[in-house]
């Protein structure tokens, strides 16, 4: 039980400085597409190692299949996470594309 409590300390501790990281890049970044690097793989990086964690801890300390239910709602987060991060930061990307487009400047 200690190995399992060492093993999600730790997932925990990189998966808030991934999220930290990402936080960090949003803020000190010049320009959006850098932000939007930032954010998205970082943040969603740093989700993905704090939801294992939590998955490790629950079917740790958890019996049966209440547990298992618990680590797909937890996947399914995570994916949910993935997907929305991922269209968010190209919807964005493709929004100030067409404005450039507009004023006549490139990036």
């Amino acid at each position: 039980m200690v190995i399992v409590d060492i093993v999600v300390i730790v997932l925990l501790a990189v998966g808030v400085l991934f999220v930290v990281a990402g936080t960090v890049g949003l803020l000190r970044f010049p320009d959006l597409a850098s932000r939007l690097h930032a954010v998205s793989k970082a943040d969603v990086l740093g989700l993905g190692f704090i939801a294992t964690a939590l998955a490790i801890h629950i079917l740790a300390t958890e019996p049966g299949w209440a547990a298992v239910g618990v680590v797909a709602k937890l996947a399914l987060i995570w994916i949910l996470a993935l997907i929305g991060t991922a269209a968010n930061a190209h919807l964005m990307a493709g929004s100030r594309r067409r404005a450039e487009a507009e004023r006549g400047t490139e990036a």
